[in-house]
């Protein structure tokens, strides 16, 4: 090429260059609460409750597992969360009784944030960690599961510490100085999670902490929880509030902040002095409606995201999703054991010894709750004790939200009587009742408002059905 062309060359791509400069990646907006309700959430522009029936948390820590088929189903059955441990945390097999457990993985086939040393020792097996590395193939294989998740409309909750319940736990942490070469001291594990007692593993965890945000940054269907069951195993409430500002603080440069995600209780509890980092406030084997009553007025997500221990039977955890998520939650999340390796589509046959159950017609019954939830204009609808009156249903409990006189969304758990009354502002409204179980409405009807009360009879029905109310006006 001749010079004066080289050079004329040259300058048509500076001009294109400042003209149109390349363009950095932009942060997508990650989930977030719902500006118009916040008790609800919003991902993508579009209000959405979070309802799951998931694997034992294990998905990215255990390379046997194949999460694009787990991911798979979730998305075939319309579910749209999952939860996952980062690591620090992992459990011997047969831990609380779990076959098969996702969070035991087999010898060689446990992956963590830190990477291996040259010096065997490790209690799980293979060489001990070092602390002060990373393993590069875990967050290649951790920001795949995020984006595989994302690609199917799954989001993310991603748990970074859990205590340690008992020593067989600590025993297999990278972080007990057994495990690692950092010449961490050996302590007790309920030092393990304090401000004070941790003999410098603060700094290695706030170092973790960081890695992994500044990992997920411009993942939109990511959020934090800082610790699974924190009422167990020593963690101190002043780690947990360190934790929170310490994502808020690696986030504050960001053009969007991803939500953090706290553990109460187990059951129920009012929470006190909440976190301002905080925006979902998440709930063990939670007590609906009790649970989410007590903390409604916080304005906040109400999750249940972990349920089980009640046996193996798909109605428990049924009637425990659609209870919870009319009461005002917006999160639930069934501990699912039928996914294992081996058994990511949600197949295996766990024995009746298993402390909860999971199975596809529980994935498919907790659709048609995600299902009815989406059909209201969910937003507007808040919990509501005025349609049924108290004595009105002596067998029966009706969980009600709603947006009076336009839109009532109900829950009976018992059983009903053959007919009864509720009380809706005079006009017109569309009936129908939704069968739990197969998702399919019946017995739709225009029924008129009179004296501020309708007559109703629901069909035939076994155990729960829901009822969809819309004003005709």
């Amino acid at each position: 090429m001749k010079p004066k062309y080289a050079l004329l060359n040259f300058c048509m791509l500076a001009f294109i260059f400042c003209v149109n400069p390349p363009q950095a990646k932009t942060q997508a907006k990650p989930v977030s609460l719902d500006p118009e309700n916040p008790h609800y959430f919003l991902y993508k522009n579009k209000p959405t409750v979070l309802i799951t029936s998931g694997e034992h948390y294990g998905a990215v820590l255990n390379t046997d597992f194949d999460y694009t088929i787990y991911l798979d189903e979730l998305q075939s059955k319309g579910l749209n969360l999952t939860r996952t441990f980062s690591g620090s945390y992992v459990e011997p097999p047969n831990a609380f009784n779990i076959s098969k457990n996702t969070l035991a993985p087999k010898p060689g086939k446990f992956l963590c944030p830190w990477k291996r040393s040259t010096v065997p020792g490790y209690e799980g097996g293979g060489n001990k960690f070092d602390l002060s590395q990373w393993d590069q193939a875990y967050f290649k294989r951790l920001k795949d599961f995020v984006a595989t998740a994302r690609s199917r409309g799954v989001i993310v909750e991603f748990t970074l510490f859990c205590p340690f319940y008992g020593d067989e736990q600590w025993a297999l942490s990278p972080m007990n100085g057994h495990n690692n070469v950092n010449d961490i001291d050996t302590m007790p594990r309920t030092y393990v999670y304090t401000l004070d007692k941790n003999h410098g593993l603060l700094a290695v965890q706030e170092k973790l902490v960081r890695k992994i945000v500044s990992e997920l940054k411009d993942d939109d269907n990511v959020m934090y929880e800082i610790c699974n069951e924190p009422y167990f195993g020593g963690v101190t409430i002043e780690w947990q509030h360190h934790f929170a500002e310490v994502i808020a603080e690696a986030e504050k440069d960001f053009l969007f902040k991803h939500l953090i995600t706290q553990n109460i209780a187990n059951g129920h509890a009012k929470i006190k002095d909440p976190f301002p980092e905080v925006s979902v406030f998440n709930f063990h084997y939670a007590w609906p409606p009790v649970t989410v009553a007590m903390n409604y007025q916080l304005n906040k997500a109400i999750g249940d995201n972990e349920t089980g221990f009640r046996g193996n039977s798909d109605s428990s955890y049924r009637m425990e999703g659609w209870r919870f998520i009319l009461a005002g939650g917006s999160l639930y999340n069934n501990l699912d054991y039928s996914f294992t390796a081996g058994n990511e589509k949600g197949t295996y046959h766990y024995p009746s010894t298993q402390p909860g159950g999971g199975s596809d017609s529980l994935r498919r019954q907790l659709s048609f709750l995600k299902k009815f939830i989406e059909g209201f204009d969910f937003i507007h609808l808040h919990p509501d004790s005025s349609l049924v009156s108290k004595g009105a249903l002596p067998h029966a409990e009706a969980t009600v939200l709603a947006q009076p006189g336009k839109q009532y969304a109900v829950y009976f758990y018992g059983t009903l009587p053959p007919s009864f009354k509720l009380h809706l502002p005079s006009g017109k409204y569309v009936l129908s009742w939704m069968d739990t179980k197969t998702g399919e409405y019946k017995n739709k009807k225009v029924v008129s408002g009179a004296n501020g009360k309708v007559t109703v009879s629901p069909p035939a029905y076994a155990d729960d059905i829901a009822l969809k109310i819309m004003s005709r006006e």
